[in-house]
């Protein structure tokens, strides 16, 4: 799939993902992609969407959101803020949200 940037206000960015049928709510745990529906290595999911937004007065208010396709068809939203505070225990799933967030 390739990856779409867009740039808006993090509602809006899921407000539009929700809208596409990214339903699931996806958290960090350890090194796995966690939702409702199971959790998920690095190599089990794609990241389809990116919304970037940094805050107007503050570069270190800024958030990322991921629209996440699992390869058993779940789909999802993940939300990280400032790239300073993404836990350290998610190795492997942070280097690739980075890799796909700063190829923006």
């Amino acid at each position: 799939m390739e990856i779409q940037y867009h740039y808006a206000t993090v509602s809006k960015a899921i407000e539009e993902l929700r809208q596409k049928g990214y339903n699931e709510d996806f958290n960090l745990d350890n090194n796995y992609l966690v939702c409702h529906s199971g959790r998920f290595g690095h190599e089990e999911f794609v990241i389809t969407d990116i919304y970037f937004y940094e805050g107007e007065t503050d570069p270190g208010d800024e958030a990322t959101v991921y629209g996440i396709l699992s390869a058993s068809g779940h789909k999802g939203v993940l939300v990280t803020g400032d790239e300073a505070d993404l836990d350290p225990m998610s190795g492997a799933i942070i280097d690739k949200l980075l890799v796909h967030r700063n190829n923006r």
